[in-house]
């Protein structure tokens, strides 16, 4: 699944297009584009503004409801 997809569906960030246009996005330490393909395990740290915030990839779902998008994610910050 594409970066900014994922980043949709696990309502980490709330629309595609701010996760396409996202300040520094990445991927195991390194930045990555939109098109980078997520897989499970994936560490992702997104900047936007001052804040910056870590995730472990634990699942990847091309549609998941508003109760299970958390579970796709673990928070590491």
């Amino acid at each position: 699944m594409r970066l900014d997809k994922y980043l949709k569906v696990s309502r980490i960030i709330k629309r595609r297009t701010v996760a396409n246009d996202a300040g520094r996005v990445s991927v195991n330490g390194k930045v990555q584009r939109a098109s980078y393909d997520v897989k499970v395990g994936d560490k992702i740290e997104v900047a936007l503004g001052q804040n910056r915030h870590t995730y472990l990839v634990k699942a990847v779902q091309e549609h998941a409801l508003k109760e299970d998008a958390a579970l796709m994610y673990e928070p590491l910050d």
